[in-house]
């Protein structure tokens, strides 16, 4: 435990601002340090360092933002690197954590939804990234074909290398916004069985692209960001609203917190079907 390792290098005060848990992606443990502790970000950065597997050690001094949800990073421990490979799910996925957004706190969703998908169905993964989502489906199913888009320029090279270091034949990805993407896909008249929507937490649902390019009976598995008194009427009626304006029947099918990222606010998970 952390805070025991610590407790004869941090004071009383100190230890109780010390994160209870820090993330690991690959060999890299990112850890958020409240400012009161910066001066002993080495000293905790060292100790960390003492753990198995973990090559270098991260403070998270910026929050994500934007659309290509970028963090800002410092390096307190170990090596001097953002780059990784991390292993999950049967998969490897190589990335720079300073360059493209990633959570290792997904997995359990990426295989739940990989688990879903049925034999030969084509999927779409918006908001794709470095593909960790289309990898765990290309790797857990039996789906014919993947589609993956994703905005950031970082992300290509990444992409690109996890198709090969996955040895996968099925993954097609897509460099693009969603917005230009789908609208090109509709008019080659390619549409899919399952969708899925990692978005980033924006205003926009991006729910009338992903209708555009979904078939009757077509699953999508939404993301959203919502407050504890929303759910689920806020995150139903927003999917309900999005498929009234593009004039698409839908049922609701679940809907799910799958993570916390602040006090009282979770990501929600909403799986409809098109009808």
């Amino acid at each position: 435990m952390l805070k025991q390792a610590l407790k004869r290098k941090l004071t009383k005060k100190e230890l109780l601002l010390l994160p209870r848990a820090f993330d690991v992606i690959g060999n890299i443990a990112i850890i958020n340090l409240p400012r009161e502790l910066r001066k002993k970000e080495k000293t905790i950065g060292q100790e960390i360092l003492k753990l198995k597997h973990i090559k270098t050690v991260v403070n998270k001094i910026g929050q994500i933002k934007g659309k290509l949800r970028k963090s800002s990073y410092k390096i307190i421990a170990g090596e001097k690197t953002f780059e990784t490979t991390h292993k999950e799910n049967n998969c490897r996925i190589k990335l720079d954590i300073s360059k493209v957004y990633f959570s290792s706190r997904l997995a359990s969703d990426r295989l739940e939804i990989a688990k879903q998908v049925k034999k030969n169905e084509k999927v779409l993964v918006m908001f794709a990234g470095v593909l960790p989502y289309a990898l765990v489906i290309a790797k857990n199913s039996k789906a014919r074909e993947i589609y993956a888009i994703e905005i950031n320029k970082s992300a290509v090279k990444y992409a690109n290398e996890n198709i090969k270091l996955n040895k996968l034949s099925n993954v097609t990805f897509i460099h693009g916004d969603v917005k230009k993407i789908c609208p090109q896909l509709k008019r080659k008249a390619i549409k899919f069985d399952r969708i899925v929507m990692p978005r980033p937490q924006l205003k926009e649902t991006f729910l009338k692209y992903a209708f555009t390019v979904a078939k009757k009976g077509c699953v999508i598995h939404f993301h959203d960001f919502l407050r504890q008194e929303e759910i689920p009427v806020v995150a139903t009626g927003k999917v309900k609203q999005e498929a009234y304006k593009a004039k698409r029947k839908v049922e609701i099918l679940k809907c799910k917190k799958i993570g916390e990222i602040a006090p009282y606010k979770y990501r929600i998970r909403t799986d409809l079907i098109v009808k």
